[in-house]
């Protein structure tokens, strides 16, 4: 395991210079909306928080991490606040895989496909849609991530933003729960599935869905994708390790220990595959890890698509 006041403090040095934990300029992370005909006008925002934008490079930078943990260059990691913004950014760039950066904008479009088939009017503004913060307060860093959080929410609220919709369990949880506890600051929530209103019947496919923690432990939202997929003809699997009784992908776990992440990954990769079922996530934490440990895993928003 990497020292965690370490990590800590790397995470937020690049957050506090860059508004995300990995120091990369907005510009050529978020990429994904450019060829879209997405509105900017509206006071309902889809808001990504760049949790998907930020996978590739976590997947980038985990295979290095590995390399070095328990070994005595681990330590080493306390100078990367010393490199250069710059310099992280055409790094991480140039190590990132192009495909991975490919599916993941995929993703978002087709998530984007989702909502405007289902009649919702939202807008896309690139110029707000900011990493919300949320891996600071995961791992303890409070004082940082309220004074993040403060300033994202604030932006929000001077554009005129009311309502988010939100593509992840991080960003959810982030802006649903905590940003109304520790800014003052509140907006309307709801995620992308929550307001997906489509029609059709599947070809009776059952899947296994993994049920990410916050949607399922803390946000209770377990059985609205599930609902839906069954009304689209879709059916899932039960599982007694799933709602409130999720268990962990191992991918929050990364940044400090690749090797526990993996564990996690592929203990609940078993889980999992024990019927043999296509998994569908519905977390890009979830699913870059749950692939890394061995598993076949699809995005929620790539099987809803088929039905636009």
């Amino acid at each position: 395991m990497f020292t965690p006041e370490i990590i800590i403090d790397t995470l937020a040095d690049n957050v506090r210079k860059t508004g995300n934990p990995f120091g990369l300029k907005k510009a050529s992370l978020n990429t994904w909306w450019k060829d879209s005909s997405l509105t900017p006008d509206g006071s309902t925002l889809l808001f990504t928080g760049l949790m998907y934008q930020l996978v590739p490079y976590i997947k980038a930078t985990t295979k290095y991490l590995e390399k070095y943990e328990d070994t005595p260059k681990a330590d080493y990691i306390r100078y990367g606040k010393l490199v250069p913004k710059s310099i992280t950014n055409m790094g991480l760039n140039f190590i990132s895989s192009k495909e991975d950066k490919t599916s993941f904008n995929t993703i978002l479009g087709n998530i984007a496909r989702i909502l405007q088939s289902s009649g919702v009017s939202f807008a896309y503004k690139p110029d707000l849609d900011e990493y919300s913060g949320v891996l600071l307060y995961d791992l303890g860093d409070q004082e940082s991530f309220i004074k993040h959080a403060k300033y994202v929410a604030k932006k929000l609220q001077d554009a005129g933003i009311r309502k988010l919709i939100t593509v992840d369990p991080h960003t959810t949880y982030a802006v649903k729960v905590l940003y109304p506890k520790y800014t003052g600051i509140s907006f309307e929530v709801q995620t992308y599935f929550e307001l997906a209103n489509l029609k059709g019947e599947g070809n009776s496919e059952e899947i296994t869905l993994h049920d990410p923690c916050f949607y399922g432990r803390y946000l209770k939202l377990s059985d609205v994708p599930q609902n839906l997929l069954t009304n689209l003809g879709v059916s899932c699997t039960k599982l007694n390790t799933s709602g409130p009784f999720t268990s962990c992908c191992g991918g929050p776990a990364e940044s400090m220990s690749p090797k526990l992440a993996e564990e996690v990954g592929k203990r609940r990769v078993e889980e999992l595959a024990i019927n043999g079922k296509k998994i569908v996530s519905m977390c890009p934490i979830c699913l870059a890890n749950l692939q890394k440990s061995g598993a076949e895993v699809d995005d929620l928003s790539s099987l809803l698509v088929q039905f636009v």
